[in-house]
Order: structure tokens, then C-alpha cells, then sequence
């Protein structure tokens, strides 16, 4: 029997607290997360929601790994998923499966998107075109690819953007602007001059939660974007092809509003924004980017469709 009032410690080195601080525990890699996220958090949470579309974590890695995709994971990256993929594309995973448990994003929704896009369920398709005086809008063809990376490695064009874009991450990126036709009836048009390809333009669901009002849930909000190149520049383009897609969002489509954003410093992206009746909404600091990243803070502008000439209540 040991003394009164004496503590007796296991065998082993210990530290004083009063003069060494302990040690924070480092933060699980990205890996390492997404593994704990799809085999027990996401099953755990979906013992309390009935509604949910799948239970088990490999439903769970396809929609989220498709959403973060932008199509089926298979098409763009080697099996398995959790090991080989790019790290930005595991981040945005995480976060959609982070929201989906705050209930800040529709699991539904994303589920959705996912069967659409494995041809697991049929959609209304999009038209192949649509009408715009002098300049098409159609859906993407494998002959745009050398002039949308010709565009994306522009420094003037992408002054903007954190990156140029490299050939491959064009491809990537061409393939997932064209199968969101597929998962929602619209998306970013080619625009084409003269049967040219010189940008897009078009309507694209935000697939991350972003820090303004409307924008919490991934999925829920609509943007409005474009990307021309620089010989398409000060002629009204732009503005002309996002008068027709926002036509054709808030008729055939029923979206209720869009929202358009872009870096402060970007003046003219928000003339075509302004030229669009679009209202400023305040600034916000993009997620994407680092707080203290010089395109960080971005300027946000909104559209309601009876705003809108021609546009749906």
C-alpha cells in the first residue's frame, strides 16, 4: 500500500507543464482526412438521415470524388482515387463531404449529378446551340482545345487568375466546362466567331460553399462566367453571349437568379457585369486563395431572373 498523498507514475518521461508548453497535435494530412470522412464520419452521420441517397463510404467517395471532378472520377484519374488524386481536386472533396454533414450542401443534388453524369439516369438535354445574332453558342468540340490553351496560357488573359493554365490542365478543365451540360441542362457555351472558337461563356453551379449570402450551400447558387480571348476583346462579346445564355437560364431553365464575381481589380469584367443591370453586392475574400493573395478580395454582383429582360419571374 502506497503512502497517503503520494502520486506514483507509471515508468516513462514526462515533461513540467509549468515550464514546457505541450505540443499541439499537427493537423491529419489530406489523406488521411478523407479516409476517416468517407469510412466512419459520413456512415455515422447517415445512421440520423434517412433521406440520404447512399449509407456505405463507397457511395459516399463516388459522389463526392465525381462532384470534385467534375464527372466521373475514372475518366481523369488512376484508381485508387484517394491516393492519386491531384491534391486541390481531394481538397474540394473534403469540403463538399464537410458541408454535406453541416448540412450546408444537398446530398441529393450531388448524387444526382454523379448518376447523370455515369449515364445511371436521364436528363432533358441541353439544345446543341443557341441563338446569338453573329456569334454561336454551342456545346464544346475537341477541335476548340488548341485554342482554349492557347487562351488559358495567356498572361494577359489570365492576369486575373492565381496560374496560367498548362495544355493538360486545359483538357481537364474543357471536359469538365462540358459535361455540366449533362448534370444540370446548362453550362459554360464555346463561343465561336466565324465558326472560331474564342472563349465561353454561360451559367455554371458553384460546387463550394462561398463566403456570401445565398452562397453557403454548394449547388445552390448559379454564376454566371466567361473567358474570351484577347483578339475577342472590346467588341461587346461578352456582353452579347451572357444576354443569350442568361435568357436561356432563367426561361427554359427556371433559375431564379445568378450571381457574377471577380477580382477587384478586374474593371473590365465588371462593366460587362454592370452592362449585364447586374447590382454590386459587396466584396468578399475568395476561399480559393491564400487571405493575403493580391487577387484574394473579389467583388460580387447578383441578377434576379425578373430583372431581367426577357427572363422568368
Amino acid at each position: 500500500m502506497r503512502p497517503p498523498g503520494r502520486l506514483v507514475l507509471p515508468r516513462g518521461n514526462y515533461s513540467d507543464a509549468r515550464t514546457e508548453p505541450l505540443r499541439p497535435v499537427p493537423p491529419a494530412d489530406p489523406q488521411t482526412r478523407w479516409r476517416d470522412l468517407v469510412d466512419r464520419r459520413l456512415p455515422e452521420a447517415a445512421t440520423a438521415r434517412p433521406d440520404w441517397p447512399v449509407r456505405l463510404n463507397h457511395g459516399f467517395a463516388r459522389i463526392l470524388l465525381d462532384n470534385a471532378c467534375g464527372g466521373s472520377w475514372r475518366d481523369s484519374v488512376r484508381p485508387p482515387a484517394w491516393a492519386n488524386m491531384p491534391p486541390e481536386r481531394l481538397a474540394a472533396a473534403i469540403e463538399l463531404g464537410e458541408a454535406v454533414i453541416d448540412g450546408r450542401a444537398d446530398l441529393a443534388l450531388l448524387d444526382r449529378r454523379s448518376m447523370l453524369w455515369r449515364g445511371r439516369r436521364s436528363a432533358p438535354s441541353a439544345p446543341d446551340a443557341l441563338a446569338c445574332g453573329g456569334l454561336q453558342l454551342r456545346r464544346w468540340q475537341r477541335g476548340d482545345d488548341a485554342a482554349f490553351a492557347a487562351l488559358n496560357a495567356d498572361p494577359e488573359v489570365m492576369a486575373h487568375f492565381p496560374a496560367l493554365r498548362s495544355r493538360s490542365e486545359s483538357l481537364t478543365e474543357a471536359r469538365a466546362l462540358d459535361r455540366r451540360f449533362d448534370a444540370d441542362g446548362f453550362g459554360p457555351w464555346a463561343v465561336a466567331e466565324g465558326g472560331r472558337f474564342v472563349g465561353f461563356v454561360g451559367g455554371m453551379r458553384i460546387m463550394r460553399p462561398m463566403p456570401f449570402a445565398g452562397g453557403e450551400r454548394p449547388g445552390d447558387c448559379v454564376e454566371i462566367g466567361w473567358r474570351l480571348a484577347r483578339d475577342a476583346w472590346g467588341r461587346g462579346i461578352a456582353t452579347r453571349a451572357a444576354r443569350a445564355s442568361l435568357a436561356d437560364l432563367f426561361g427554359r431553365c427556371g433559375i431564379p437568379a445568378v450571381v457574377a464575381y471577380t477580382a477587384l481589380g478586374n474593371a473590365a469584367s465588371r462593366r460587362v457585369m454592370e452592362r449585364l443591370g447586374m447590382a454590386p453586392g459587396g466584396t468578399f475574400a475568395h476561399p480559393g486563395l491564400p487571405p493575403d493573395h493580391p487577387l484574394s478580395v473579389h467583388v460580387l454582383y447578383r441578377l434576379d431572373a425578373f430583372e431581367c429582360p426577357g427572363g422568368s419571374a
